[in-house]
């Protein structure tokens, strides 16, 4: 078994096609473990590579308050009164460290995500 780092697009875009061609393999073969490693190496290269932006922290809200069916009445335990709220939801209000810790802890957006925002807004 010859694997090597992957260290440019061509090693990338052939460590893929091995890849899609053990994708049948079966665990604890030497192909499924090949597969393994490969996919550690490629994972690696596209976080290196690939970093995904984290996402803008109001359309995480609104997205939670969507997916967990919540109404502005729900969120005013993690940010305030009604009114501050909707100050937050639309971008009148930057998010306090309290409201991010409350946000993090009981909708699960991540902080670092909470935090951007903030940080984005009180340098501007």
């Amino acid at each position: 078994m010859e694997i090597k780092p992957i260290k440019t697009d061509a090693d990338y875009r052939a460590a893929l096609k091995e890849v899609e061609s053990l994708m049948s393999a079966e665990p604890n073969t030497p192909e499924g473990e090949k597969l393994d490693i490969l996919a550690t190496l490629i994972e690696a290269y596209e976080r290196t590579h690939f970093p995904l932006d984290l996402p803008d922290p109001v359309e995480a809200i609104k997205f939670k308050m969507e997916q967990k069916g919540l109404t502005i009445k729900d969120l005013e335990p993690m940010i305030g009164k009604s009114n501050r709220v909707y100050e937050v939801l639309n971008r009148k209000r930057s998010l306090t460290l309290n409201m991010i810790r409350k946000l993090h802890q009981e909708l699960g957006i991540p902080a670092e995500s909470l935090i951007k925002q903030s940080v984005q807004t009180n340098c501007v």
